[in-house]
C-alpha cells in the first residue's frame, strides 16, 4: 500500500496469477504521463471520474464504467472531477487474454477492444469480485472470476484484427530507430545521431516517430527504461541499482517516471511482486 499525501495506491499480484497485475487506487492530483503497457489495461471506476487521452481524443469514465486500453496504445490518466477518482485495475498480459479467448473457441489473431469506455454491469461485478479475491488470497475464486470477467468482455466487446505486433506497419527509419533505442538504455544517441544512423534527418524522423509510435523518441526511451526497470525489480534488485542499470540519472529520476507510468513508486511495486499485500 502506498499512501501519497491522501492518495492511496495498492499495487499487488496474486501468486497463482503471476501474469496479471492489479491496482486499487484513489487519485486526486496524480496524473499519469503519456505511456503504454505491453498488455491490456482494464479499469473499473468505483467513484469519481477518470479522464484519459486515447487515440487523439479525451475519454471520460464514470462510476460503474470500465476503461479499457489495448496493448501498446499511448494513453494518460487524470481526475475528471475535483474529488478525483477511485478504481480497480487489472493488467492481464496478452498471453493470458489470448489463452482465455482460445478456451472460448475464438480464432487466432490479434484481440482488440473497439471502445475505450464500456458499460457492462455483469463484467464490472466480476472484475470487482476478482480484485477482492486477489486481495484475500483466494486462489479458486480469483482464477474463476478472472475468467468470468475476461470471457464476458471478450465475447461482448472485443474483435479480432489482422496484423502482428505492429512492427511491419512502421516506416523502416522508425523501426530501425526504435531498435537502436532498445539497445541504448545507458548511452542513447542524440536525435541528430539517431537520424543519421537510420538515414534520415532529425525533424522528419521526429515527425514520423511521433505519428506512428505515439511518442517522441525520448519519451519512448523512458517507456522502454521503465519496462526494463520492472523486470529488474521483479528479480529483486534494489531501486538505486535498477536506476543505474536502466539509464536513469538516479533513484529519484527512476521514481518520477515509474510512478507516472505504473501509479506507485518502485519500492511499492517491488513489495507487491514479492508477496500479496493484504489491505
Amino acid at each position: 500500500m502506498s499512501d501519497m499525501g491522501g492518495e492511496i495506491a495498492h499495487y499487488f499480484r496474486h501468486p497463482s496469477l503471476p501474469d496479471v497485475d492489479l491496482l486499487r487506487a484513489r487519485f486526486v492530483t496524480h496524473r499519469f504521463s503519456r505511456h503504454t503497457h505491453p498488455g491490456y489495461t482494464i479499469g473499473l471506476i468505483e467513484a469519481g471520474v477518470e479522464e484519459f487521452e486515447h487515440l487523439g481524443g479525451v475519454e471520460r469514465a464514470g462510476p460503474g464504467s470500465i476503461a479499457v486500453v489495448n496493448p501498446d496504445v499511448v494513453h494518460t490518466g487524470h481526475a475528471g472531477t475535483p474529488e478525483g477518482w477511485t478504481y480497480r485495475v487489472i493488467y492481464p498480459s496478452v498471453e493470458v487474454v489470448e489463452a482465455i479467448a482460445a478456451e472460448l473457441g475464438a480464432p487466432r489473431g490479434t484481440l482488440s477492444f473497439s471502445a475505450p469506455v464500456l458499460d457492462d454491469p455483469a463484467a464490472a461485478r466480476s472484475l470487482r469480485a476478482f480484485h477482492r479475491a486477489g486481495e484475500a488470497g483466494d486462489t479458486l475464486a480469483a482464477s474463476t472470476t478472472l475468467r468470468t470477467a475476461l470471457a464476458r468482455l471478450l465475447t461482448r466487446h472485443a474483435r479480432r484484427v489482422p496484423g502482428d505486433d505492429g512492427s511491419a506497419a512502421l516506416p523502416p527509419a522508425v523501426r530501425d530507430a526504435r531498435d537502436i533505442l532498445h539497445a541504448s538504455l545507458l548511452g542513447p544517441p542524440s536525435l541528430e545521431e539517431l537520424a543519421a544512423s537510420v538515414g534520415t534527418r532529425p525533424f522528419p524522423l521526429l515527425r514520423a516517430f511521433r505519428a506512428t509510435v505515439g511518442l517522441p523518441p525520448h519519451a519512448y526511451l523512458n517507456q522502454v527504461r521503465v519496462r526494463a526497470a520492472r523486470a529488474l525489480l521483479d528479480e529483486g534488485l534494489r531501486p538505486a541499482e535498477v536506476a543505474a542499470r536502466t539509464g536513469f540519472a538516479d533513484q529519484a529520476h527512476l521514481t518520477r517516471h515509474f510512478k507516472r507510468t505504473v501509479g506507485v513508486p518502485p519500492g511499492a511495486y517491488q513489495s507487491a511482486a514479492k508477496r500479496p499485500d493484504h489491505p
